[in-house]
């Protein structure tokens, strides 16, 4: 064994902080503890009491160097003296195998708090220890299970998961997958046996770096917290133990399934004899399910009852046990790839020789990139610590212990080890598929076709109303975006300024509307616009950073309402023929809510805020939205309480406009609000001639929170299975264009949120079991040979008569038909050597339920498929 390296771990210095790597590299003493001169100055309290140091009993040697090196660094940063502090780092640097402080030492009043209050130091100690050894075992366990991979022929298709962008993936999955994937790229072992501890790993390695990246938080901040800590440690206990007990439940299940992999291993070790012994050995040894099982409820039951340094320690207890586990499913992946090796090794081939040639057929395949170089460090390793010669019985026992041994956490060569794992999943960087941003998606040929039908749909409902279409820039300075969107504007994307200007992404397409239309100096204009825009948001289900957006808008004067209405018949029109299902159209005023927040005595500068809690009654209950407007807005609860009678109130257009408009209605007196009733009559009895009421509902907590809107606004919800929110929305925006230029030009506009109806046709087509036809292609040319020049003169043909035709060459005649299949492609001109020396083409008809298949001259076959597929 290589002697230990001893580093420095200097206390108190300036700016210096307490790591948990520095606890554990004094623990197993790897670490020389110093205290920094300028710390030694500060501590100037005189001893006036006395009191022994109490370390806890049931703390492992290395646990109580972990203990003491925690104590050490807080009484350095509290009011402690000189004589504490020097004598724990002298007994540290001392190399004590046990450690008892007999003497009461003279102490100050801090430092007996601290003392007596001990039982957080030692939760400390061991919890730093278990998040450095957590860390190391993260990546330690990928290794294990990626040899487990190859020695199990598992399919490996679990760790093609990719970051989905809309925030259901897990970063840390996606990672373990990607470094899986590193590790076995290009080996010939993985095969397609169904696995399931295999399938986990992603899932459970995931979470192990989740609980060790949370772990690892918390200490950085609990093991250099200082100032009166008898106190403030003692709030601490609980903190540390709630990040420490997810740690505990993660480690237990990366134990199950890695043992679960060990098993599976042993049964694949080839050589009777080999797998007997090794078996053996690892019944003595490999911890099993039950105790980890064990393990696990003993340190639950320690959290229970609040004994929280015990609880730490028995996690402790735990890790060790899930360790060895993971060293032995990488001892029997080993047995099971280099099993000629090790049967060589011990004599232990059948006297038939029938494992030599299984042995040797399995030397043929490939490791993985990653696996075969780990493989080769170990293997380098444990040739440098060959022992001499013993007997061939024993030979096998003192090989698996050298392998266990390599593996063990404290020795300095591990350390080496991990470094180069590391470099190697590092150095295949480059081999990771690459991803796409957060929030955004790519579109295969499928789903183009979706959107390309509804896009065609949209376009033609806008231009039966008269739209001309618009195109603006991507991006707007940021000037014309911001102060144009209330809190939302917190979501703009801005970018790095280039030449002398700020920019950001568009947010929507109505401020580049209202630009455009000021800076022309145009008094009226219908449009219509699609295309994406950017928000700096969270991802989720249905909720992307980047999305089309599909806008109409009318700007100009005209007849009271009569946008308003065209507006909404529009969006009705639009969610009809795109033949989504079942949808509503929540409609309010902006007038209506203002005369509401006066009403209920909110105060003018906070309309639009508490419009923005309002707006949000579609996710949350009232209770939460209260809660937001009172504790976080400074509301009062009689304002809040007046605000959810009114806010409740939705039904029925006509009826609900009625009730409002009744004799004693606080809405009649407000001036505002009677404006916005009587605009609301004119656009319901529009409506309802137009045979469109139905759709609508009058829904008072609709609030919409951009701020630009000035009277009607409205939102369109699916009510179909597809939870997606809103679908549309729009409204009233009188005030915006003339934000840029000196003429108000009132406008309306509505905006449709065309990612959540593709969401829905999409999941209508799985419901259906339908796929989209992915190509327009009518008939399919297929050369049976290798006649590219007979290809392009047929194809030709069909281009230059208007047909959509592919042509594809190929010898075997089943390729020809799987490709037309998988395009469904209804037609197909097939020529072989028989048509070619009778001067004729065979039509097939493709479709189910056509049974024609005829052979056609040479010279008629464009206008005799010209009158099947127009008949």
């Amino acid at each position: 064994m290589t002697q230990k390296e001893v580093s420095a771990v200097t206390l108190g210095g300036k700016g210096s902080s307490l790591s948990s790597s520095s606890v554990y590299a004094t623990a197993t003493g790897q670490g020389q503890v110093r205290i920094d001169s300028s710390a030694l100055d500060r501590l100037t309290s005189t001893p006036s009491l006395k009191q022994k140091i109490n370390i806890p009993e049931f703390l492992t040697l290395e646990e109580t160097r972990a203990f003491l090196i925690v104590l050490l660094n807080k009484l350095l940063l509290s009011n402690s003296s000189k004589h504490v502090p020097l004598c724990i780092s002298e007994a540290l640097n001392s190399n004590q195998k046990s450690f008892r402080f007999e003497e009461e030492l003279d102490v100050t009043e801090d430092e007996q708090l601290l003392l007596i209050n001990n039982a957080c130091l030692g939760l400390l100690g061991v919890s730093a220890v278990l998040d450095h050894q957590s860390t190391a075992l993260s990546a330690f366990a990928d290794v294990a299970a990626a040899f487990s991979c190859e020695a199990l022929k598992a399919d490996v298709s679990v760790f093609n998961l990719m970051d989905s962008g809309d925030g259901h993936s897990s970063k840390e999955e996606v990672g373990v997958a990607g470094d899986m994937r590193i590790l076995l790229n290009g080996s010939k072992f993985v095969g397609k046996e169904t696995v399931s501890s295999v399938v986990k790993i992603p899932k459970i390695h995931g979470i192990i770096r989740e609980k060790v990246k949370s772990v690892h938080s918390r200490m950085r901040v609990e093991l250099n917290s200082g100032h009166k800590l008898g106190k403030v440690e003692l709030g601490s206990e609980h903190t540390v133990c709630n990040v420490l007990l997810p740690l505990a439940m993660a480690l237990r299940e990366l134990g199950e399934c890695s043992f679960a992999r060990a098993q599976s291993n042993l049964l694949s070790i080839g050589g009777d004899d080999l797998k007997s012994k090794i078996g053996e050995i690892f019944g003595k040894e490999c911890p099993t399910d039950a105790s980890l099982a064990s393990s696990f409820n003993e340190s639950f039951s320690l959290y229970s009852g609040k004994v929280y340094d015990k609880f730490a320690h028995e996690i402790n207890v735990l890790f060790a046990l899930v360790w060895k586990t993971v060293a032995w499913e990488l001892v029997t992946a080993y047995a099971v790839l280099e099993a000629a090796e090790l049967n060589q090794k011990i004599g232990g081939a059948t006297e038939n020789g029938e494992n030599s040639k299984v042995e040797k057929k399995k030397k043929k395949a490939v490791l993985g990139k990653g696996t075969s170089s780990i493989l080769q460090l170990i293997k380098d390793r444990l040739q440098s610590e060959k022992k001499s010669d013993v007997e061939n019985s024993r030979l096998l026992e003192t090989w698996v212990a050298d392998f266990l041994l390599f593996f063990d956490l404290a020795r300095p060569e591990f350390n080496e080890f991990l470094l180069k794992v590391k470099d190697v999943v590092e150095s295949n960087e480059s081999r990771r598929l690459p991803k796409i941003p957060k929030g955004t998606r790519d579109f295969a040929k499928e789903q183009m076709t979706i959107r390309k039908k509804a896009f065609s749909v949209i376009e033609e409902v806008f231009e039966r109303h008269g739209a001309t279409a618009l195109d603006t820039p991507v991006f707007e300075l940021r000037e014309t975006l911001m102060g144009k969107y209330g809190e939302d504007s917190k979501l703009i994307y801005d970018l790095a300024d280039q030449g002398g200007e700020l920019c950001s992404l568009r947010y929507d397409l109505t401020v580049p509307f209202a630009r455009f239309v000021a800076m022309n100096g145009l008094t009226s204009l219908k449009r219509y616009q699609i295309a994406k825009v950017y928000r700096r948001d969270n991802p989720s289900k249905g909720r992307y950073r980047e999305f089309y957006q599909c806008d109409f808008d009318i700007a100009g004067p005209a007849e009271k309402m009569a946008p308003d209405f065209e507006v909404v018949r529009i969006l009705t029109e639009l969610l009809d023929e795109l033949n989504i299902g079942d949808f509503e159209v929540k409609l309010n005023h902006r007038k209506l809510l203002d005369g509401m927040m006066q009403i209920c005595g909110v105060p003018p500068e906070k309309f639009r805020t508490i419009c923005s809690s309002i707006d949000k009654l579609d996710k949350q209950s009232f209770e939460q939205i209260r809660k937001e407007m009172v504790e976080e807005k400074g509301l009062t609860a009689e304002t809040a309480d007046r605000i959810g009678t009114f806010v409740k109130e939705k039904g029925h257009p006509l009826t609900l406009l009625s009730k409002l408009k009744q004799e004693g209605s606080a809405f009649l007196e407000n001036a505002g609000s009677v404006d916005a009733l009587n605009d609301l009559e004119i656009l319901f009895k529009a409506l309802d001639k137009s045979k469109r009421l139905d759709k609508v509902v009058f829904d008072l907590s609709l609030a919409r929170g951009l701020d630009y809107y000035t009277g009607v606004i409205f939102e369109a919800v699916f009510k179909g299975g597809a939870q997606v929110g809103s679908i549309a929305a729009g409204g009233r925006y009188d005030n915006l264009i003339g934000m840029f230029g000196s003429k108000q030009v009132p406008a309306v506009g509505v905006s449709l949120g065309i990612e959540r109806v593709f969401a829905i046709m999409e999941q209508q087509q799985k419901d259906q079991n339908q796929m989209a036809r992915p190509t327009k292609t009518e008939v399919l040319v297929s050369i049976l040979g290798n006649d590219v020049t007979l290809a392009g003169e047929l194809a030709g043909e069909l281009w230059d008569a208007g047909v959509k035709a592919e042509f594809l060459v190929n010898k075997r005649r089943p390729k020809h038909f799987d490709y037309a299949k998988e395009s469904r492609i209804p037609w197909m001109i097939l020529v072989g050597e028989q048509e070619i020396k009778e001067g004729t083409v065979q039509l097939k008809s493709l479709e189910s339920g056509n049974d024609v298949n005829i052979n056609i001259p040479r010279g008629n076959f464009v206008e005799e498929l010209r009158k099947r597929l127009n008949p």
